[in-house]
């Protein structure tokens, strides 16, 4: 039987601020991320089953990556947990702001997302994350691939 890869994409606004980078970027400024997440394995063969015929459904990926990235990241602000601005960012006004123990860029940010789907795709036997790539602008982006990380 054949391997496939199926991919997801997903797409949202959020802020950052990289603290001590040396250009423009060390500001709070926003992007519109867009994060494509790649599945690898063979078609199930169980014509009495709903997963007949596929990799991994697409409702399935969308409620993994919706559910532990989308719905968390969309909107927010994120910061590394000792960020110079902290002292103006009011945590109590500002419900989405998230802190991190590291620099929040996009391969970092990569990184923490790929984590997060590896962690829930142990609860679907036999499926593999292949690739995640991790848009910051339209010519800009970060991946990551299993091959590289094994």
């Amino acid at each position: 039987m054949n391997t496939v890869r199926v991919t997801k994409e997903f797409d949202w606004e959020m802020a950052h601020a990289p603290d001590g980078h040396d250009g423009k970027c060390h500001n709070i400024h926003g992007h519109t991320y867009s994060l494509s997440v790649t599945f690898i394995g063979k078609p199930i063969h169980a014509p009495s089953m709903p997963k007949d015929g596929m990799v991994i459904d697409f409702s399935d990926i969308k409620a993994i990556v919706k559910k532990n990235i989308v719905n968390v990241y969309d909107h927010a602000l994120v910061l590394r947990d000792d960020s110079r601005f902290l002292p103006v960012v009011d945590n109590t006004l500002n419900e989405r702001l998230i802190l991190k123990t590291y620099q929040p860029t996009c391969e970092n940010m990569l990184i923490d997302f790929v984590e997060i789907i590896l962690k829930e795709l142990e609860k679907h036997e036999g499926i593999e994350l292949h690739s995640a790539r991790l848009r910051e602008t339209k010519t800009s982006y970060a991946e990551w691939f299993a091959d590289d990380n094994s």
